[in-house]
């Protein structure tokens, strides 16, 4: 099985999210790919796509997005997908409006897969968040060993037979 995942990362957070979840995949073919050297053009050749970005602004950054809209329509037809974000958690919010804002506009991952299956991708888990201390980091406490059992439940859900 061919897994790529691809992700973008500002502070350094979704990038350790994004290796701890390629370690659940050995011994696997995994590709794991910054997005400044991600092609879209290679994403047909993956089994498993997942990708993934800090929440910036409600949603996933320039980058994520620009990739994403670049994936021909289809593109993604047979492609099994999963999408991830870096998050602050709604509790750890204490802006009562950045709160009241979160709640109406969310995070990265769910737009992200939404984006994979219009693309044609199969979703295989539902979009997953991985909480940060602040807007820089670091990442809570344990939250690389989530994201590690998190791609090892993706792998053993019977979709991949």
């Amino acid at each position: 099985m061919q897994v790529s995942i691809i992700y973008d990362s500002v502070f350094g957070n979704t990038e350790r999210i994004a290796r701890a979840i390629g370690s659940a995949f050995a011994p696997q073919d995994v590709q794991i790919i910054k997005i400044t050297a991600a092609d879209p053009a290679q994403v047909s050749a993956a089994d498993l796509l997942i990708v993934g970005s800090p929440t910036r602004g409600f949603k996933a950054t320039p980058a994520i997005n620009t990739f994403l809209a670049k994936i021909p329509a289809q593109g993604l037809k047979g492609i099994k997908t999963a999408a991830f974000d870096t998050r602050i958690a709604e509790n750890d919010i204490s802006n009562k409006l950045l709160r009241f804002l979160m709640k109406t506009f969310g995070y990265a991952a769910h737009p992200i897969a939404t984006r994979l299956q219009k693309k044609g991708g199969t979703q295989v888990s539902a979009p997953e968040g991985f909480y940060v201390e602040d807007s820089r980091g670091p990442l809570k406490n344990r939250e690389p060993e989530r994201a590690t059992e998190w791609a090892k439940s993706i792998l053993s859900s019977g979709k991949f037979s």
